[in-house]
């Protein structure tokens, strides 16, 4: 049976490990940084989904009081299509509505057309805007990547 719970620290190195299994680990994002960041800041909205204890899924969720966001969505590639995107994000969904959020907000690599139909099976749109972004403060990873989608 699936369960999804909030993160612990006890799941770090098997979450950055699924990450990386999933492609979603970059050189300009170290994730265990990643991991910290998001426990100082809603804690609660950081999600795992566990199959007999094993991490096998994760969202994080955020609401800045305007929009919500999510990130780091990922599903083991040995447990995809069987609905455990779709729970984790149902309940990302849950926790945003339940924070007042009206509208939430997402980024995927324009190359990863998997991602982006996932997305748009589940009621997101393609918004008519350009993402920019700045680095505040760059990450140094200290372990190997994979490429990015």
């Amino acid at each position: 049976m699936l369960d999804i719970r909030p993160f612990t620290m006890d799941d770090e190195a098997v979450v950055v490990k699924l990450w990386a299994d999933c492609r979603l680990v970059v050189p300009w994002n170290d994730p265990h940084r990643d991991i910290h960041r998001k426990l100082a800041m809603q804690p609660e909205m950081f999600l795992v989904a566990c199959l007999s204890d094993s991490v096998i899924g994760t969202v994080m969720a955020g609401y800045d009081g305007h929009r919500g966001w999510i990130n780091y969505l990922a599903v083991h590639p040995d447990h995809r299509r069987s609905g455990i995107g779709n729970r984790l994000m149902e309940e990302a969904e849950r926790l945003l509505r339940r924070a007042g959020c009206p509208k939430i907000n997402l980024q995927v690599r324009r190359t990863n057309a998997a991602a982006i139909g996932f997305y748009e099976k589940i009621g997101f749109k393609i918004d008519e805007v350009v993402s920019l972004g700045k680095r505040l403060e760059p990450d140094e990873q200290a372990q190997t990547t994979a490429p990015p989608l």
